[in-house]
């Protein structure tokens, strides 16, 4: 449900899923310059089965309760061939919360890719207090974001990239521009944050900044818009993301390798190295844009907190984020109530 307010404030705060973009640039790029060092993800030590299956000799008929229980949980551990999830969290020069949160699904072994926006708002209790999920950031960096999204969807979180969202606008520029369709007539001013926002309904050429200023749009000055302010803004968000995925993978790009590079080591950090940042760019080019699709925990706004849908989430999760062979239960996410 969107969030009703008396006065729009579009602030960077907004750009939800932009800083996808930054990084699916910049792991293309790091494919095309670095091929000779691609890797696959090394695993990391929390990314090993929490327990391991009894020994094979011990047939199950012999085992005692706590060995059939650790054999389940292990069976419940297993993970599917070449499956990773990456958190991306875009950040700007403000209070130290995060502004966009995406976690990345990458199925490498069929070919898709897929990005799952965690409201900013969504309630989530960390260490022990209730918090928006964007505050887990500014209390303990990528580390505590990627651990309070792990607990509530019950899957594990493997890396984590951090993106300032003034990547954006410099990686659409580096690429020429991007053709898009602007859904409706914009027409906003705000003097306060020096912002005006005025596009035509129709197929625009889109600068770095124009693009911004799109995909911060929620409604003109008259209150008319998309009518639903919130979710009408991220759908054109996400199919802007889609047109600037699509014209990113295009071998004419090959020739910007080294200022994609650039833009890349001056605003993103990492836990991956540069082979298996190259591995993840290399299976977005594989993919192509058709096979990246988007997607947004489903959840209602109750004041002051997104509460997120647990039943909708969970098919959501096993049916696009899911890194095990088994399907998780309800018993498996911790989503506040």
């Amino acid at each position: 449900m969107s969030r009703k307010r008396s006065r729009s404030r579009v602030t960077p705060a907004q750009h939800r899923l932009m800083a996808l973009a930054a990084v699916l640039f910049a792991a293309v790029v790091l494919t095309l310059a670095y091929r000779h060092i691609v890797r696959p993800p090394q695993p990391r030590p929390a990314q090993t089965d929490p327990a391991p299956a009894p020994a094979a000799s011990v047939p199950p008929e012999e085992q005692d309760a706590d060995q059939l229980a650790l054999a389940a949980r292990a069976a419940h551990s297993v993970r599917k061939p070449d499956f990773y999830t990456v958190l991306v969290s875009g950040v700007d020069d403000g209070n130290g919360n995060s502004d966009t949160n995406i976690l990345v699904a990458v199925d490498a072994q069929n070919g898709s890719i897929y990005g799952v926006n965690i409201p900013r708002d969504a309630k989530a209790v960390i260490n022990g207090k209730n918090h928006k999920f964007n505050a887990a950031h500014n209390i303990g960096g990528m580390e505590q974001t990627a651990a309070v999204l792990s607990e509530q969807l019950g899957i594990p979180v493997d890396y984590t990239v951090e993106v300032s969202l003034r990547a954006f606008a410099a990686l659409v520029n580096a690429i020429g521009g991007v053709d898009f369709y602007v859904p409706l007539d914009m027409d906003y001013d705000d003097p306060v944050q020096d912002l005006s926002i005025h596009f035509s309904a129709g197929m625009q050429h889109l600068n770095g900044e124009d693009a911004l200023k799109v995909v911060r749009f929620r409604h003109n000055n008259d209150g008319t818009g998309y009518g639903s302010e919130d979710i009408g803004r991220m759908n054109t968000q996400q199919d802007f993301l889609r047109a600037v995925a699509k014209q990113t993978l295009r071998p004419a790009n090959l020739t910007k390798v080294s200022e994609f590079a650039r833009i890349f080591q001056k605003y993103v950090k990492t836990d991956l190295e540069l082979g298996e940042l190259a591995w993840f760019g290399q299976q977005a080019f594989s993919a192509g844009a058709d096979n990246i699709q988007f997607f947004t925990l489903p959840g209602e706004w109750k004041s002051p907190y997104i509460y997120l849908d647990a039943e909708a989430v969970l098919e959501l999760v096993n049916a696009h984020l899911n890194p095990y062979v088994e399907d998780r239960t309800a018993e498996d996410l911790r989503i506040p109530s």
